[in-house]
C-alpha cells in the first residue's frame, strides 16, 4: 500500500528502498516457479536434496511477503494521519475489498492464463486485502489495541500447531483458512477449484505490527529516536528468531532437524515455515527488516534511486510482473517444443511438470524482467506524483 500522494514530498526514503528491494527479490522466485526444470517437482528446501544455491534462490524471497505486508501496515498508519479515523477506516475498507477482487480477477489470470478460471489462486493480495478490511475495523478502537492484538496473533497463533485439527469439516476448513492453510483446496464445484495459499489471521498480524511502529513515523517523530527503537527491536527480534531456533520446542510448524552433515544442519537451522508465517518466520524477516530499515533512512546513492522506483509503486509492478513473465513462458513453451495439446496444465498453462531450464537461465530471465519493468515502474511513480485522480490511492 502506498503513501497518499499528500505524503510524496515528505516520504521516507528507506521504506521505498526496502519495498522495492522485496519486488525485485520476490520476483526472482516467480521467475523460479515458471522457468527452473525441479520448481514443480521438488523442493528447493529440503537440505536432503537441494544444493546451497538452490536453498538460497527460495530461502531469500522468504523476506518478501511478511516484510511488504508489514509495509503495508506502516504505509496504512502513515495514509492515517491525514484523514479522520472514520474515513481511513472507510478506506482501508474499501481498498481491502479491492485487493481481493483483484487476487481473484487479474493477479490469478496473471499468474495461470487461465481465462475459464478453473483453478483461482490465493496468496499475498488477498491476505493484505482481509487485514485491510480487519485494520479499518480495528483502527478504530485505538493504535495500541492493533499493536497487542498483532502481537497476541503473531507471538501464539502456533498453538495450534500443538492440538489436533478439529473434526468437523466446517470448522476445519475455517481453522486452515484463518490460521493454517498451505495448498488447501476448496472445490467449487466440478469444473472450478479455490486454492487457499496464505491463511489469513497469521499474516494479519504482521499487517498490525506495521501499523503498531508506524507511530514512530508519524511527522514529529525525532529520527534518532526512531533509527534507536528500529535497532533495539530489531536486535531482540533477531535474538528471539536464535532462540526459539536453537531450543527447537515452539514457533513453528516443522522443527529443526539434526542431520550429520554440519551445511544440512545450516540449511535446516534457517529452513523455517512460511505457510502460515511461523513466529520464527516471522522474527527471522521482520527482525531484519527493521535493522534495515534503522541503517538506511539517510541513504542517498544510485542504488538508492533505483530500488526506491520499485518500492514507490508496488501493486503497478506485481501485477505487470506476472503478465510478463507468463507471456515470456508462453513464448519459451513454443520455443522449446511443446504443443496446444499441452497448454492445459495445473496450476499454470503452458508450464508442463517436465519444461524447464537451469538455474543459471532462471536468474538471466529474471534481470531481464527487473531490468524491463524500471522504465515502466518510473514513468507510473512520476504520473502519480503529478496527478490527482481518484483511483490512484487503489493502485
Amino acid at each position: 500500500m502506498n503513501i497518499d500522494s499528500s505524503l510524496q514530498s515528505k516520504r521516507i526514503l528507506s521504506i521505498d528502498i526496502l519495498r522495492g528491494i522485496v519486488m525485485i527479490i520476490m520476483a526472482l522466485d516467480h521467475t523460479r516457479d515458471f522457468f527452473h526444470i525441479g520448481a514443480m517437482t521438488a523442493n528447493p528446501l529440503d537440505p536432503q536434496t537441494t544444493t546451497g544455491i538452490l536453498f538460497f534462490t527460495r530461502w531469500i524471497t522468504h523476506f518478501c511477503a511478511p516484510i511488504f505486508v508489514f509495509l503495508s501496515g506502516l504505509s496504512a498508519y502513515l495514509s492515517s494521519q491525514h484523514k479522520t479515523p472514520a474515513k481511513a477506516s472507510i478506506f482501508l475498507f474499501k481498498r481491502g475489498t479491492w485487493l481481493i477482487v483483484v487476487e481473484i480477477v487479474i493477479i490469478s489470470l496473471g499468474l495461470t492464463f487461465n481465462p475459464f478460471y478453473n483453478f483461482v489462486i490465493l496468496q499475498v493480495i488477498w491476505v493484505i486485502g482481509w487485514s485491510m478490511i480487519f485494520l479499518g475495523f480495528m483502527s478504530r478502537i485505538s493504535h495500541k489495541a492493533v499493536l497487542i492484538i498483532g502481537l497476541i496473533i503473531v507471538f501464539g497463533h502456533n498453538i495450534f500447531n500443538l492440538f489436533p485439527p478439529p473434526e468437523g469439516e466446517g470448522l476445519a476448513l475455517l481453522l486452515k483458512v484463518f490460521f493454517t492453510a498451505f495448498g488447501t483446496v476448496v472445490p467449487l464445484n466440478q469444473d472450478h477449484l479455490l486454492g487457499v495459499f496464505y491463511a489469513i489471521l497469521p499474516w494479519t498480524g504482521i499487517m498490525f505490527l506495521g501499523y503498531g511502529i508506524g507511530a514512530w513515523y508519524k511527522q514529529g517523530f525525532s529520527a534518532e529516536i526512531r533509527k534507536q527503537n528500529l535497532m533495539i527491536t530489531g536486535s531482540l527480534t533477531i535474538f528471539l528468531f536464535l532462540f526459539l531456533r536453537c531450543i527447537n520446542l515452539y514457533g513453528d510448524p516443522a522443527p529443526r532437524k539434526e542431520y550429520d552433515d554440519l551445511f544440512k544442519n545450516l540449511l535446516s537451522f534457517f529452513n523455517v515455515s512460511k505457510y502460515p508465517p511461523s513466529l520464527q518466520y516471522t522474527a527471522m524477516t521482520i527482525g531484519t527488516a527493521m535493522l534495515f530499515l534503522a541503517f538506511t533512512e539517510k541513504m542517498s546513492n544510485w542504488f538508492s534511486r533505483v530500488t526506491s522506483v520499485y518500492g514507490a509503486v508496488p501493486f503497478f509492478y506485481y501485477v505487470i510482473h506476472f503478465y510478463l513473465l507468463h507471456t515470456i513462458l508462453v513464448i519459451a513453451f513454443y520455443a522449446t517444443g511443446f504443443t496446444n495439446e499441452q497448454i492445459v496444465q495445473v496450476p499454470f498453462w503452458f508450464r508442463p511438470s517436465d519444461f524447464g531450464f537451469s538455474l543459471t537461465t532462471v536468474y538471466v530471465i529474471w534481470i531481464a524482467v527487473i531490468i524491463a519493468l524500471y522504465l515502466p515502474c518510473k514513468w507510473f511513480k512520476k504520473y502519480k506524483e503529478t496527478h490527482k485522480q481518484w483511483w490512484l490511492r487503489y493502485v
